[in-house]
């Protein structure tokens, strides 16, 4: 009965996220004031990391920027003080690998302080089919793209929930909610990632801890570099995002407590038509 009763309070839960989302398009929410936050963004030396870091510098945060590139975490910073930060600390870490992962936030907390706004945005894809694809780089995407984000959260979510105060943030991939051809390890490690994310979420909600808040972003592909090649058969229903747009999106959705992000808007939709095929 009670296996019954959780399981039900989580299909309940889950749909309230999605008509949550779903309301948000046409009752636009408070944003809510994140000065002085301290935000740790993984994957900050390029891409929509670096996109990220650049919009929370005006307003007014604490960066924390985590990549394996030094020469693009110092790029980041250095163009983050210049949008105004009033703080950047950056620190090489290797989030495949739990013993760094957990050694570096310990330097964090000593050196910045508690992390109060976690993104998870750091992954990488191999390319490649199935049994293309080398035993190592299926280890990897599996390693970045979701075993890193148990270690993230098991070393910055203890402060948060003492304070029950923080934001925990996912950017997963709408490949982590329909499989696509020629990215199955992407897909499994994207999946595990929304799983994971959605998971904590509850667990959060299940124990009183309402001002921990949690966004799982899930967009289409990003013109970014990281897809090169890439084509859609449906351009207008399913675009290529340009990363300007998903960063704005993205920001929107972490200052008004977004549950569910997903981008374009058609992937609503396509994700709910889905369920209702499946459930039938």
């Amino acid at each position: 009965m009670n296996f019954f009763l959780e399981t039900l309070q989580v299909l309940i839960l889950s749909l309230w996220y999605n008509i949550e989302a779903f309301f948000r398009f046409f009752i636009p929410a408070k944003r809510k004031n994140v000065a002085g936050e301290v935000v740790l963004i993984t994957g900050a030396g390029s891409g929509i990391g670096r996109l990220m870091a650049l919009e929370f510098a005006g307003l007014g945060t604490v960066l924390v920027l985590w990549d394996i590139n030094q020469e693009g975490i110092k790029e980041t910073a250095r163009l983050a003080k210049e949008r105004g930060a009033i703080r950047v600390h950056y620190y090489l870490c290797d989030c495949s690998d739990k013993n760094e992962v957990y050694s570096v936030a310990d330097q964090v907390k000593r050196e910045v302080g508690d992390v109060s706004i976690l993104i998870n945005n750091a992954g990488i894809v191999t390319g490649k089919k199935f049994m293309d694809a080398p035993d190592s780089l299926v280890e990897k995407t599996m390693e970045v793209n979701t075993m890193a984000h148990f270690w993230t959260y098991k070393a910055f979510l203890p402060a948060m929930l003492a304070n029950n105060h923080g934001h925990l943030v996912s950017i997963a991939s709408t490949a982590g909610l329909v499989g696509v051809n020629g990215l199955a390890d992407y897909c499994a490690s994207k999946f595990g990632a929304v799983g994971f994310a959605e998971s904590v979420g509850l667990e959060l909600l299940a124990t009183g801890k309402d001002g921990v808040k949690t966004t799982i972003v899930c967009p289409y592909f990003i013109n970014t570099g990281m897809f090169d090649g890439c084509q859609t058969k449906w351009p207008t229903l399913l675009p290529i995002l340009e990363p300007d747009y998903v960063v704005r999106k993205i920001i929107q959705a972490i200052l008004t407590d977004q549950v569910f992000l997903l981008m374009p808007r058609s992937m609503y939709l396509i994700t709910a038509l889905r369920t209702t095929l499946v459930a039938v």
